[in-house]
């Protein structure tokens, strides 16, 4: 038999089927020809056909309500949508799991007096607990077919996991030709349900206990994290048995495993280098948003055989690496309690496989050695910097230069606005930060961070314990650097920007100490100084050239 030529709505059936759904009400029309199709001929569902929408809504809701299992309608576009709303409504306030599918017009046709279109993304969002429009345009891109089943997923758990159940809707824009059809046979993607797992009486539940005794290469990557001395000691647990972690810098756990390593750029450079086993069986990531680009690639392209575990409290499935297949909603700190008392026989050949690549893949010598540039001011910077400061630091090339050196361990806390990894506002909540805080503040910032919020220098409470380290290299220097831009004849004047930062008279102004280094001694002779107790806030202009300091890090990681 042939199937539907519309692999959006075979995917809706496809994670249907996984989240429970055997019961489909249709109601007759053009427009949703190929979700009638692709739900008769799966043979999976019973399915009954309702010409009246209302009716068919309240008579879905009912046979919900009787089954305890979620149900799932499908109408036409228009006004046929509409016509569920006092049922859809019905199921909201008594939290019965219903799965409204509604046939649209493609986005370009809406109100454009073409026949039986109205505005129908949102159309229910007062009384669904979560609705989604999807685009075959978007789909057809080459994140499309991961973008839509991971939304799907976010759409069909909110209908049917968790204490809290209720209506959900789908808006399927649908072109034509609406019933081409396809040989069975022919290839496509498939579903996947990403299982959304909660803790049993606060502990992981048994069988993904399980699943992580027996995984052999397990790897584990931490994004952006509060410091919890607690979390950092059962990771050390975890690790000692033969588990990689890959942290990052702002990850902020005071790790003393072999196995737990920082430095995640020059590590997976030296993996790249490498013929050893180095993908992993389980990977299980924590915390916030990943900076490394270089890990989210390994992980994406090397990766695909391997089971993802996303741990954390989230309201949508988090799936940086693109194959997560778990979701579970703990914290990283009783996740690591459920699978320290017994984490299992690991593969020990292969964390220390990591282990030498870590060492191998992290050349101080290089930072020793370079040319004055970015690179070696920063290495510089953190080097002589006392230990027990809290650093904060701007987006762009400041923070991706912190996490290169292993020096960043000396820091009692590591924060960057990396939750959207904005320039916006990087020095006021530097400041803020400081006043809040006991230790001492170190804050490095680009020269385009530092000029974007220069009106935070007024703050009214900036501590004398504040000190400001600008990387003035004349504009972004990220653009200098990443592919995308670096070899445009607009680099200069359309990416760079060199800003107009006269941080001598700007120190002045605001009653900041005012340092400059120009070159590697200049910079070691000034860090004292600026290190050193003051009355003022100190700032240090940190002049460093442009176009070399983009060549040496592109050099370092070649």
């Amino acid at each position: 038999m042939e199937r539907i030529a519309k692999d959006t709505c075979l995917m809706v059936c496809d994670l249907m089927e996984q989240y429970g759904v055997r019961r489909v009400v249709l109601s007759p029309g053009s427009r949703n020809a190929p979700m009638i199709v692709a739900v008769e001929r799966s043979n999976v569902f019973e399915s009954e056909v309702v010409i009246d929408e209302r009716s068919a809504a309240f008579a879905a809701l009912g046979m919900a309500l009787a089954s305890g299992e979620p149900v799932a309608l499908v109408c036409t576009s228009g006004t046929s949508l509409l016509n569920y709303a006092p049922a859809v409504a019905e199921a909201y306030y008594r939290r019965v799991p219903l799965i409204v599918i509604s046939a649209d017009r493609p986005a370009e046709w809406i109100d454009q007096d073409d026949s039986q279109t109205i505005r129908q993304p949102g159309a229910l969002g007062n009384i669904v607990r979560a609705s989604l429009d999807v685009s075959e345009s978007i789909y057809a891109g080459k994140d499309g077919p991961w973008w839509l089943n991971r939304r799907l997923n976010d759409v069909l758990t909110a209908a049917t996991a968790g204490p809290v159940k209720g209506p959900v809707h789908i808006n399927l824009q649908i072109g034509e030709p609406l019933t081409a059809m396809v040989a069975e046979e022919t290839a496509r993607v498939r579903g996947k349900r990403i299982f959304q797992a909660l803790p049993e009486g606060g502990r992981l539940p048994e069988a993904l206990t399980e699943d992580f005794r027996g995984a052999g290469k397990v790897m584990f990557v931490i994004g952006f994290m509060s410091p919890d001395a607690d979390t950092a000691r059962l990771l050390d647990i975890v690790a000692d048995a033969g588990c990689v972690v890959l942290k990052e810098a702002q990850s902020n756990l005071h790790c003393s495993s072999k196995y737990v390593l920082g430095c995640i750029d020059a590590t997976l450079r030296q993996e790249r280098r490498s013929k050893g086993d180095f993908i992993p069986d389980l990977v299980i990531t924590m915390g916030g948003a990943i900076l490394s680009r270089h890990v989210k690639a390994f992980l994406r392209r090397e990766a695909h055989g391997a089971r993802i575990w996303s741990v954390g409290h989230h309201d949508h499935a988090v799936d940086c690496f693109q194959g997560l297949d778990v979701r579970i909603e703990m914290s990283p700190r009783d996740f690591l309690a459920s699978v320290a008392q017994n984490p299992g026989r690991k593969d020990t050949a292969f964390a220390d496989r990591w282990a030498v690549a870590a060492n191998s893949g992290y050349s101080e010598k290089f930072a020793e050695n370079a040319e004055w540039s970015d690179l070696s001011a920063v290495y510089t910077l953190m080097n002589m910097a006392p230990r027990g400061m809290r650093l904060q630091v701007s987006n762009g090339t400041a923070i991706r230069y912190v996490q290169l050196f292993k020096g960043y361990d000396k820091f009692s806390a590591i924060e960057c606005n990396r939750g959207v990894s904005g320039i916006d506002g990087c020095t006021s909540t530097a400041i803020g930060y400081a006043a809040a805080c006991d230790e001492p503040t170190l804050f490095l910032s680009g020269d385009m961070s530092a000029a974007y919020d220069i009106g935070a220098l007024a703050l009214p409470f900036v501590p004398p314990s504040f000190r400001m380290a600008v990387l003035n290299n004349t504009g972004g220097g990220i653009f200098r650097f990443i592919p995308t831009t670096r070899e445009l004849p607009e680099l200069e004047k359309g990416f760079v920007c060199a800003p107009k930062l006269p941080l001598r008279q700007l120190a002045e102004a605001y009653g900041f100490r005012y340092l400059e280094a120009n070159s590697i001694e200049e910079i070691r002779s000034a860090l004292p100084r600026f290190y050193d107790h003051s009355e003022q806030p100190t700032i240090l202009n940190i002049i460093t050239p442009a176009q070399k300091s983009a060549d040496i890090l592109i050099n370092y990681f070649k």
